[in-house]
């Protein structure tokens, strides 16, 4: 195959190959290839009359070209789950589109890959195929296979979100201290009695939020009564919490995320129990589907684009040899608002 390079005039866009360089300046395509990579034995002399030539002439490498002089496909890939819900996508979109904010500025782009829980055929094949050059994912598992298959394949990669496996580069929003610190101010308001409804218990995601609540609970100076709900992200399940609950005389309706709280709302404007007259509620995370309501609600605010553009610029830095944090934590709101009033 024959590398080329591109050159991008005003008026049209040509090609010129790596041997019509070697012929123009009575060199080596080889020496053309080590000049571009900056790889391998080439006088300085000879390197710089090269570049100079491509540079005078406008001439660049195309990524084609770049990827071979260098070893590099100048792809990362963006995993995300397969089957997010309508409640879940906004999140992973905004986080892939810090990934891809963060890839064009390195002249990289990135493939999609969708995995489900069972299934990570998707990532195996544009690994196994060395397509990329690292990869973010997007969301971590309890006996998580995507991390350990990319450990075991030896690429590059950075996780949104955390993980118990050891030697994983992280980036998340500490979820334990938000969620905690949420909790401790509603306790300080008075409340006694609170139940919190989480989704599935194999989304690490849910089980910090879980520690969180737990730990804000567990430090109260007074005798406090609380129920977790775990895996009960789905309309029944919520209705029947919910129900049980106003008879329970629960002051405070604690969501893990935007889609219960949307399902606790709803059936409580069914049954006509107000907010927060009747009962209170919260939620350990914010998006567009909850926060226009009436009365708004109490909510913990986080940037997903932040976490793509963060865990996309240490991808890199790792990728160039750099030395990387194993765990960041990026910043968070605790959002006070009239539900909860």
């Amino acid at each position: 195959m024959e590398n080329y390079l591109i050159r991008n005039d005003d008026d049209a866009v040509s090609k010129i190959t790596i041997q019509d360089v070697a012929d123009a300046l009575g060199i080596s395509k080889t020496t053309v290839s080590r000049a571009i990579s900056g790889k391998g034995r080439i006088g300085s002399e000879t390197r710089n009359k090269v570049l100079e030539y491509i540079e005078k002439n406008n001439y660049k490498p195309n990524p084609i070209a770049k990827g071979l002089a260098k070893q590099k496909t100048y792809n990362i890939a963006w995993i995300m789950p397969g089957d997010p819900g309508v409640t879940d996508l906004p999140f992973f979109q905004k986080c892939m589109s810090g990934v891809i904010c963060e890839a064009q500025e390195r002249d990289y782009d990135v493939l999609i890959s969708m995995v489900y829980d069972d299934d990570i055929s998707s990532l195996k094949r544009i690994v196994t195929n060395q397509k990329i050059d690292g990869a973010v994912l997007g969301r971590t598992l309890t006996d998580d296979e995507n991390v350990r298959f990319l450990k075991e394949s030896g690429i590059p990669f950075v996780v949104i979100g955390s993980t118990d496996e050891k030697n994983v580069i992280q980036v998340d929003n500490d979820h334990v201290k938000a969620c905690g610190e949420l909790i401790s101010i509603l306790l300080l308001k008075g409340l006694k009695n609170l139940v919190l409804i989480c989704g599935s218990d194999r989304h690490i995601v849910n089980l910090t939020r879980r520690e969180g609540f737990e730990s804000a609970i567990g430090s109260a100076s007074k005798k406090i009564k609380s129920e977790i709900y775990m895996n009960s992200d789905n309309e029944g399940a919520v209705g029947r919490i919910v129900d049980n609950a106003i008879h329970e005389n629960v002051e405070c309706i604690v969501c893990a995320d935007d889609k219960i709280c949307a399902m606790v709302i709803d059936k409580l404007h069914k049954e006509n129990v107000k907010i927060p007259e009747q009962i209170k509620v919260a939620s350990f995370y914010n998006s567009e589907i909850i926060e226009n309501n009436q009365p708004p609600i109490t909510t913990l605010k986080y940037d997903p684009r932040e976490l793509g553009i963060t865990a996309a610029s240490l991808l890199f830095s790792y990728i160039e040899g750099n030395e990387v944090p194993g765990r960041t934590y990026l910043p968070y709101e605790v959002m006070l608002k009239g539900s909860t009033q």
